[in-house]
C-alpha cells in the first residue's frame, strides 16, 4: 500500500521521488473508486510505469497523446472492471493527480 495524501507545498523532492512516494503495489478493491470517477488510466505492461508517470507529472502532452493513440494506455470500461474484480488481480499503481495509473503485477 502506499500513501496517497497530498505533497506538501514545501516538498522540494524531485518529479522521480514524489512518483515514487505515491507508487505501490494495491488490489483491485483500493482501485475501484477510482475506477468510479474515471480517473484510472490502464498502462500497458511494455510501458514503464515510473516513465508514463513523469510524462503525466510533466504535463508532456504529445507523449501522452502518442500512448493513447497507440492503446498502450486506455480508460478501463466496466468489462476491465468485471474482469479484476473477479480475478483479484493485483496492480502497482502511481497517483498522479488526477489519475492513478495502474498496471497488473
Amino acid at each position: 500500500m502506499f500513501n496517497d495524501d497530498f505533497a506538501q507545498p514545501e516538498d522540494n523532492s524531485t518529479d522521480e521521488e514524489k512518483l515514487e512516494n505515491y507508487t505501490g503495489e494495491v488490489d483491485w478493491s483500493y482501485l475501484k473508486p477510482h475506477f468510479e470517477k474515471g480517473a484510472l488510466v490502464y498502462v500497458d505492461p511494455s510501458l514503464e510505469l515510473k516513465t508514463v508517470g513523469l510524462a503525466f507529472t510533466r504535463d508532456d502532452q504529445e507523449q501522452v497523446k502518442a500512448w493513447l493513440k497507440s492503446g498502450d494506455l486506455v480508460q478501463p470500461c466496466e468489462l476491465h472492471a468485471e474482469h479484476w474484480e473477479k480475478h483479484d488481480i493485483q496492480f502497482r499503481a502511481a497517483i498522479v493527480r488526477p489519475f492513478v495509473l495502474v498496471q497488473p503485477v
